[in-house]
């Protein structure tokens, strides 16, 4: 008797949220480590706002980019396939978490004023990322169901 007429296909069943919820853990450690970098070289080297986002925002795409690379590397892809798995699968999670972060140190009252030693910037910066993991899972959770996103990524582990 053939089963696999019983197994469902996942994406039809979409994506669990724990899958999705580790999908955005794996994109927040490269984009926390790419912004606090940026914001830190930009607030030290007391440049405007402007600028440290732009380096912390390239950062974080530079630093959330290269941990799917290093994993599809790993996994024996070429150079050039592994590029087009990591735009693939970590371009629309880093935009949504980016656009998010820098939303919430902007709204936050002070903060772009803040200096590395102050409380503040830490916590604007901190709390950007909860919030950012928050909006962002469930935008993982609906591309993983679909095998856009970080379903890209599992076919190669």
């Amino acid at each position: 008797m053939d089963r696999t007429a019983d197994r469902a296909d996942p994406r039809e069943a979409g994506a669990s949220w724990a899958t999705a919820a580790k999908a955005t853990l794996h994109c927040l450690t490269g984009c926390a480590i790419g912004e606090i970098l940026g914001m830190a070289v930009g607030t030290a080297l007391l440049w405007g706002n402007a600028p440290t986002m732009v380096l912390a925002i390239a950062l974080a795409f530079l630093f959330g980019y290269s941990f799917t690379l290093y994993a599809v590397r790993r996994a024996g892809l070429s150079w050039k396939a592994a590029i087009r798995v990591a735009l693939a699968a970590d371009t629309v999670s880093i935009a949504i978490m980016e656009l998010v972060d820098n939303l919430v140190i902007a709204l936050t009252p002070g903060a772009l004023d803040a200096h590395l030693s102050e409380g503040l910037f830490w916590y604007a910066l901190l709390g950007g990322f909860a919030v950012a993991f928050l909006v962002t899972t469930p935008a993982n959770k609906w591309m993983i169901g679909r095998g856009k996103g970080h379903a890209v990524v599992h076919a190669h582990h």
